[in-house]
C-alpha cells in the first residue's frame, strides 16, 4: 500500500508540474534556416551562457542536454523575437517543428567559446558596450537548455533590460520525473555559479543583477552563501538586485542561508504566491515542509532583510501559477521598471504612487481586480492592479 501511495504521489506531482517548461521536445535550433522579412522581427537578443550541461551529441539541435558536466561550458545564443510577440508570452513552435521567426522565438546562431578566458573577454566587451550592467538568470526545475534561453530572452525583451543577459544553465533533465536528479544537479553547480559571478565581477560591470526561478533559487542562495563565507558576499559591491521568484527552498533552510549571508545592502526580493500549485506538491515531496515560494508569513521572511512580494491575487499564465513574475504582463512591467533603475540608486522601498499608477493602468487593460502586497522590513505596501 505504501508503494502504491508513493507511485500515485509521484505521478500526481509529475502531471501537476508538467507545465513548468511546457515543451516535450527541447530542440533549440532549426533543421534549416527559415527566412522572413526583417519587418516581422521585433528584436534580436544575444544571450551569453555559462552551463554545467553536457554538449548534446545525440540531438545537436538541443545544443546542450540534461547530462551533467564536471566543468563549465560557455556559449552565446542569438535569438529573434517576432513582432507579434505578446508581453509575458514565449511563442514557441510545437514539438520539434522548426521555428518561424515571424511567429515564434527563434535561435538563429550559437557561438561556442573554448574556455573561460575567451568567454570573459566576449561577455566583458558586451557589458562595456551596453552600459556596464549584467542580468544573470538561473532557471528552475524541469527546464531544457532551450527553456532557459527563451525565458531569459523574454525577460530581457519584455523588461527592456539595459544590459547584458547571461544565462546560467545547470543540468536539469527537463523531465517531470526528474525532481531528485534536478535537485542534485542544482547543488552540484554551486561552485560553477559562484565562479561565473566572480568572472563577471572582474569585467567592467558595475551591477550584476540576479533573477532566479523555482529550484534555481536554491542554487543561487547556495552560491551567495558561499560568497558570504569567503567574506566577499557582494563581490566588491557589484552584486545588484537579487530577485528570487517562486523559491523552491525549505523555509528553515532559507532562514539559515540568510543568516549566513546577512541582511542585504541592495534590494533583495522574494516573490511568492499562495496558489503556487507546483510548490505545494514540492512541499508534499519534502515531508510537508513549507517552501519559501508559498509561505504564509511574509513578515517573518522580511525580518531577514528581504522585500516579500505576495502575488497571490495576480493571475498566472498557466494553471500552476508558478511563473507569474514573467508571464503576467503587469508583473513583467513592474519588474522592468525596477530593473531599469540601477540597484545602487534604488530605494529599499518602492514608490507606492508609481506602483499604483502602473497597477491601475494595466489592471484596467486586463480587466481584473487584484492586489500585489509588498512587505519590507519597515512597512507593508499594497499595489492595486485594477478596480
Amino acid at each position: 500500500m505504501i508503494v502504491r501511495v508513493e507511485i500515485v504521489l509521484g505521478l500526481a506531482f509529475a502531471l501537476a508540474i508538467s507545465g513548468c517548461a511546457g515543451q516535450n521536445a527541447h530542440d533549440l535550433l532549426n533543421r534549416k534556416a527559415v527566412t522572413v522579412p526583417a519587418s516581422d522581427i521585433a528584436a534580436t537578443h544575444e544571450i551569453f551562457v555559462a552551463t554545467t550541461r553536457q554538449p548534446a551529441t545525440k540531438d545537436p539541435r538541443q545544443v546542450f542536454d540534461g547530462d551533467r558536466s564536471l566543468t563549465t561550458s560557455y556559449a552565446r545564443v542569438d535569438v529573434t523575437v517576432p513582432k507579434v510577440h505578446q508581453v509575458g508570452a514565449i511563442e514557441r513552435a510545437k514539438g520539434s517543428a522548426d521555428s518561424n521567426p515571424a511567429k515564434q522565438f527563434t535561435a538563429t546562431d550559437v557561438v561556442h567559446y573554448k574556455d573561460a578566458s575567451q568567454f570573459a573577454k566576449a561577455v566583458g566587451a558586451d557589458i562595456s558596450m551596453r552600459g556596464d550592467r549584467a542580468l544573470v538568470f538561473v532557471h528552475g526545475f524541469n527546464n531544457g537548455f532551450d527553456d532557459g534561453v527563451y525565458r531569459l530572452t523574454q525577460i530581457a525583451h519584455d523588461t527592456k533590460y539595459p544590459g547584458t543577459p547571461v544565462l546560467f544553465s545547470w543540468a536539469s533533465r527537463g523531465k517531470t520525473t526528474g525532481y531528485i536528479y534536478d535537485k542534485d544537479s542544482s547543488t552540484a553547480a554551486r561552485d560553477d555559479l559562484e565562479a561565473t559571478l566572480r568572472m563577471l565581477a572582474k569585467t567592467r560591470v558595475k551591477s550584476i543583477d540576479i533573477v532566479a526561478h523555482s529550484m534555481g533559487t536554491w542554487l543561487t542562495m547556495e552560491a551567495l552563501r558561499q560568497l558570504a563565507i569567503t567574506g566577499d558576499r557582494d563581490l566588491g559591491g557589484k552584486i545588484g538586485y537579487v530577485i528570487l521568484a517562486s523559491p523552491d527552498i525549505d523555509v528553515d533552510i532559507f532562514k539559515k542561508q540568510m543568516i549566513r549571508y546577512g541582511k542585504p545592502d541592495k534590494p533583495f526580493a522574494v516573490l511568492l504566491s499562495a496558489d503556487d500549485r507546483a510548490l505545494k506538491l514540492s512541499s508534499l515531496i519534502s515531508g510537508d515542509k513549507p517552501r519559501v515560494g508559498d509561505y504564509g508569513n511574509a513578515a517573518d521572511l522580511a525580518s531577514y532583510g528581504v522585500a516579500v512580494v505576495d502575488l497571490s491575487q495576480a493571475k498566472g499564465g498557466d494553471s500552476l501559477n508558478h511563473a507569474k513574475f514573467a508571464d503576467n504582463p503587469i508583473l513583467v512591467q513592474l519588474l522592468g521598471n525596477r530593473l531599469r533603475t540601477p540597484a545602487g540608486l534604488a530605494s529599499d522601498e518602492p514608490d507606492p504612487a508609481q506602483l499604483n499608477n502602473i497597477g491601475q493602468g494595466l489592471g484596467k487593460a486586463v480587466g481584473s481586480v487584484a492586489e500585489v502586497i509588498i512587505t519590507t522590513p519597515f512597512k507593508v505596501l499594497t499595489v492595486a492592479t485594477g478596480g
